[in-house]
């Protein structure tokens, strides 16, 4: 099996379990949305490596009992663009107080 399809396959695994943790439908059609739920369209990642985890790391260190989260801001960008990033335990409960 090369490299391409244990690729692929891990993906849709991946895409299965995010859908079924967010009551929502895994669709993962080439260039549209991985996983619709009523609220979110999901777009899932799947890395070995990703840089910002020592960036999430850093403030799950100093979050304490608060939930940690980390804000990307592009130079020259507007703030409403910028992105959030945060474990998918803690976003769980954040959906769970906006019900």
């Amino acid at each position: 099996m090369s490299s391409a399809v244990k690729n692929r396959k891990k993906a849709k695994r991946v895409e299965r379990a995010i859908a079924k943790r967010l009551k929502g439908r895994r669709l993962g059609i080439l260039g549209q949305e991985d996983v619709l739920t009523d609220q979110f369209v999901v777009e899932v990642k799947t890395r070995k490596k990703f840089v910002a985890l020592s960036w999430y790391q850093q403030a799950v260190k100093n979050a304490k009992e608060k939930i940690p989260l980390v804000i990307v801001h592009v130079s020259n960008k507007h703030h409403d663009n910028d992105l959030v990033i945060l474990s998918l335990k803690d976003f769980e409960k954040i959906i769970k107080l906006e019900k």
